[in-house]
């Protein structure tokens, strides 16, 4: 199996399904859900709404159950990307090779693009897991990772408080959203309870992975590839590589990775997709 040709034909399963929440609508202003449809779909390879769907169909139930609710995991995901871009964060001109939202729409607009996709995420996400998705996503989550993250910009950090905190920021920022991705495909397919532990720890660590991935990739990958023109040492972040170098950070990510797979042995030869895409994550150059 190619997996890359494999992910392109689920992203363009996911693309389809998000196309028909973006119709104009008479009742809302044309500029805004203009400015939402054009940052989702900006680029980006669907990674969560994809392992959502990865997740279902590895426990027995059909992608129809919860489309809706891995395109809402894509809009909350999109509306972090907007207000990541904003000048108060990252202040980058440039997101997939694309202008970002605010250098697109201004700034307010930009703001108001992410409230409204991560609110219209809530209007179709599966009641049996919005509470889940919602703590992910919120200050015990996603948010609450980003707060961190920034606390510790422009170098604001020393090694000690360094190591305690990246474990800290990565997991917060970033793989508790990929966590509960998985979670929800399972949970929304009456999965077993050992089922679903075992895909939240597969998710956990390879979104600890993909953070990693992105940090190392940030520094010696090719920023055309990249589509952005930002980076982390210009910003002094907290990262991996700042903490450990470039070479025990691909060495972290890779334990990761070999432990993630390790997670699925339950689901014997049906695991195989998660497999490659774990393996995907740190061999990937964008």
């Amino acid at each position: 199996m190619n997996i890359k040709l494999y992910l392109k034909s689920k992203k363009s399963v996911v693309d389809n399904a998000l196309e028909k929440y973006f119709f104009k609508n008479a009742d809302e202003p044309t500029i805004i859900n203009t400015a939402m449809k054009y940052s989702v779909f900006a680029g980006g390879k669907r990674f969560r709404p994809i392992l959502c769907l990865e997740a279902c169909k590895i426990c027995g139930s059909r992608a129809k159950n919860v489309l809706p609710t891995a395109c809402a995991i894509e809009m909350i995901h999109t509306y972090s990307l907007i207000h990541d871009d904003l000048p108060a964060m990252d202040n980058d001109d440039e997101r997939r090779g694309k202008l970002t939202s605010h250098k697109k729409f201004g700034e307010a607009i930009a703001i108001l693009a992410g409230d409204g996709l991560l609110t219209k995420a809530f209007e179709i996400i599966h009641p049996k897991v919005v509470k889940e998705i919602a703590v992910a996503a919120g200050t015990k989550g996603m948010v609450g990772g980003q707060v961190a993250d920034i606390e510790m910009e422009d170098g604001r950090w020393k090694m000690e408080v360094g190591i305690k905190k990246i474990n800290y920021i990565h997991l917060h920022k970033t793989a508790k959203m990929i966590e509960v991705s998985l979670r929800a495909g399972a949970v929304l397919s009456d999965a077993s309870s050992v089922k679903i532990k075992a895909l939240s720890n597969y998710g956990r660590k390879i979104g600890l992975a993909f953070q990693i991935a992105d940090d190392i990739l940030d520094i010696i990958g090719n920023k055309k590839k990249l589509g952005k023109t930002g980076s982390d040492l210009k910003n002094k972040k907290l990262t991996y590589p700042s903490i450990y170098g470039i070479a025990k950070s691909k060495q972290k990510a890779a334990a990761l990775i070999k432990s993630a797979k390790n997670d699925l042995k339950i689901f014997g030869k049906k695991a195989v997709v998660l497999e490659k895409i774990a393996d995907y994550i740190i061999q990937r150059e964008n």
